[in-house]
C-alpha cells in the first residue's frame, strides 16, 4: 500500500542487538498480519514506539476503521516496546490488551504512539494512543506483556 519506510532505532539499541545477527526492522515489525494491514513501525526504542496504518483496507462494513485493526496496531507497538525493554535475552508475550475506541475514522492514516506505564523485570505495560491525521484521538489502548527467557534459536533463520 505505498512506500515502505525504515524503522529508526537509537544507537544504544543497535549496539545492544548487534552481536545477534538479526535484521532489527524485520524482528521489530508488525509481522505477517501487520504486513497485510500495511502497519509500518517508524521509530522504536523502549521509551517510545511509533507506527502508522492506513484506514483504507482496514475498515468494518460501515466504512469505519475496524476496532480490531486499532488493536493490531496497538499490540504491535506495545510489543515492540516490551521486546526492546527486555533486550535480546527476553521475549515479550502479550497477556492483556484493552482498547477504548473514542471516534471513528473513514480515511487517511492513523498513527500510534506507545509509551511505557510500567517496565519491570517480568512484565511491562504500555499505553498506546492512536490518532488520526488531525491529531484527534481515535483509540486509547493498554497492553501488558510477560517477559519470558528467550530461546536463542528464535533469532536464527
Amino acid at each position: 500500500m505505498g512506500e515502505q519506510r525504515t524503522t529508526t532505532f537509537p544507537q544504544e539499541i543497535l549496539d545492544q542487538w548487534s552481536g545477534i545477527g538479526v535484521d532489527l526492522p524485520a524482528l521489530f515489525s508488525a509481522g505477517h498480519l501487520g504486513e497485510r494491514m500495511s502497519v509500518q513501525v517508524t521509530h522504536a526504542d523502549p521509551e517510545r514506539v511509533v507506527g502508522t496504518m492506513p484506514v483504507e483496507g482496514n475498515t468494518q462494513p460501515y466504512g469505519l476503521l475496524h476496532g480490531g485493526a486499532s488493536a493490531v496496531l496497538a499490540e504491535t507497538l506495545g510489543s515492540v516496546g516490551a521486546m526492546l525493554h527486555g533486550g535480546p535475552t527476553k521475549v515479550a508475550v502479550g497477556v492483556d490488551l484493552n482498547c477504548t475506541h473514542h471516534r471513528g475514522a473513514r480515511s487517511g492514516l492513523v498513527t500510534g504512539v506507545a509509551t511505557p506505564v510500567h517496565r519491570g523485570r517480568s512484565t511491562t505495560t504500555y499505553e498506546i494512543a492512536i490518532t488520526d491525521e488531525q491529531d484527534k484521538r481515535i483509540c486509547t489502548a493498554r497492553l501488558t506483556c510477560l517477559l519470558r527467557d528467550a530461546d536463542p534459536a528464535i533469532y536464527r533463520s
